[in-house]
C-alpha cells in the first residue's frame, strides 16, 4: 500500500509525526536491532519519528544501550527509572512526553514487528481513535497462548470491546487519546477500555506479525493472569461506576435486601399463619444476613456518592472535545 507523509500536528508543529514509546526491562541485547527496524519502518512509511525508551529499572546494560542509541541517533531518547515500577508506569511517563500526531507503543523484546507501524497508521487514518495489534499467529509456547486466549475471551465478554488481543504491546493512538487516559498499576492491558471510557470509542484491531523471543527470557509469569483479572474488575468498576457508585452498590444492595426481606416475610407467614417454629431454621439467619448486607451496600453507595460529589463539581474532570467560542472570538471551533 502506498504510504503518504503524515502532516505535523497543528498543536506541535516542531514535533515529530510519530512518537514511539518502548518500555524496556533488561532488554540490552534487543535494543540495537529494534532501533534499526524502527528506522527502516519509519523511512519506508515516510514520516518523522522520535523513540522514547523507558528503562524500567533494568539491572543489565539496557541504559548503556539507550545511551549508545542516542549518541548515534538523537531521535532515540530515554528515561531511566530508579527501580522497576512496571509497564504501566513506563507507558504513563512516555504518554506525558509524547509529541506529534500519533503515538505508537511496542515492546522491546523484538516480538512486536516495527514494520507493522505504517499499516497500523493507515488503519487509524480510516477514522479510528486507536488501533490495537492482534497477534493472530502467536509465536509463544502453549503455556502462554492458552491462558492468554481464555483471558482475552473473558475480557471481551465483560468489557464489551470486541478485541482478540488486549495485551498486545503494539498499538497506535491519536495523540489526544493518550493524553486523556490515566494509566497506573497494571492497567496497561486495558488502555482501549480506558480510552473508550474517556470518549474515544472508535477502537479497531488489525492482525500483526509476531516473532519468537530472540534474546533473554520472558519477564511475565502465570501470576500476571491472576493480576489481569483483578485489574479487569478494577477497570470495569472505574469505567462504569466511578462517577455513580450508588448504581453499583445500590443495585447490589437492592437485590440482597429484597431477597432477605422475602425470605423473612415467608418465615413470618409460616410462623403466624401456620404456627411453625422458625427459631432454629438456617433460613432465618440467611434472611437476616442478606438484609444486613443490603443495608451495608446502600450505606457504601451513599458514602461513595458523598466522596465523588466534590470531585465531579470540578468542571476540569470532564474531557472537552470541541468548544464554540464566544462571539468576540468569531465563533471559531477549537479542540481542547
Amino acid at each position: 500500500m502506498e504510504q503518504t507523509r503524515i502532516p505535523h500536528s497543528p498543536a506541535d508543529p516542531e514535533g515529530p509525526d510519530v512518537s514511539i514509546i518502548v518500555p524496556a526491562y533488561e532488554e540490552a541485547e534487543s535494543l540495537p536491532e529494534l532501533a534499526e527496524r524502527i528506522r527502516t519502518a519509519c523511512v519506508e512509511g515516510g514520516f518523522s519519528f522520535r523513540v522514547w525508551v523507558i528503562d524500567d529499572g533494568s539491572r543489565d546494560d539496557t541504559w548503556a544501550a539507550v545511551r549508545a542509541l542516542h549518541d548515534e541517533d538523537p531521535r532515540f531518547v530515554g528515561l531511566r527509572f530508579q527501580r522497576n515500577y512496571g509497564k504501566s508506569a513506563a507507558l504513563s511517563v512516555g504518554f506525558e512526553r509524547a509529541q506529534g500526531r500519533y503515538v505508537v507503543t511496542m515492546d522491546a523484546d523484538l516480538q512486536d514487528d516495527p514494520a507493522e507501524i505504517p499499516a497500523l497508521i493507515d488503519k487509524l487514518e480510516e477514522g479510528h481513535d486507536l488501533v490495537s495489534g492482534w497477534k493472530k499467529e502467536r509465536k509463544d509456547p502453549l503455556t502462554k497462548t492458552i491462558p492468554s486466549r481464555f483471558f482475552n475471551w473473558v475480557t471481551r465478554q465483560i468489557s464489551g470491546l470486541p478485541l482478540h488481543d488486549f495485551n498486545c504491546g503494539l498499538k497506535v493512538y491519536r495523540r489526544e487519546v493518550v493524553k486523556s487516559v490515566d494509566v497506573y498499576g497494571e492497567l496497561h492491558r486495558y488502555i482501549p477500555l480506558l480510552a473508550k471510557w474517556a470518549g474515544y470509542d472508535r477502537v479497531a484491531e488489525k492482525p500483526v506479525r509476531h516473532h519468537p523471543r530472540k534474546y533473554g527470557e520472558t519477564k511475565f509469569g502465570v501470576e500476571r493472569f491472576i493480576q489481569g483479572f483483578l485489574d479487569l474488575i478494577t477497570v470495569v468498576f472505574l469505567t462504569r461506576f466511578a462517577v455513580r457508585p450508588m448504581h453499583f452498590f445500590g443495585g447490589l444492595g437492592t437485590l440482597t435486601f429484597g431477597a432477605g426481606f422475602l425470605i423473612n416475610l415467608w418465615l413470618t407467614i409460616d410462623k403466624v399463619v401456620f404456627g411453625n417454629y422458625i427459631g432454629d431454621r438456617p433460613l432465618l439467619l440467611l434472611g437476616l444476613l442478606l438484609i444486613l448486607f443490603g443495608a451495608q451496600m446502600f450505606t457504601t453507595g451513599l458514602l461513595g456518592e458523598m466522596v465523588i460529589k466534590p470531585r465531579m463539581e470540578d468542571t476540569g474532570s470532564y474531557v472537552v472535545g470541541e468548544a464554540l467560542l464566544p462571539e468576540t472570538m468569531e465563533g471559531q471551533v477549537v479542540e481542547e
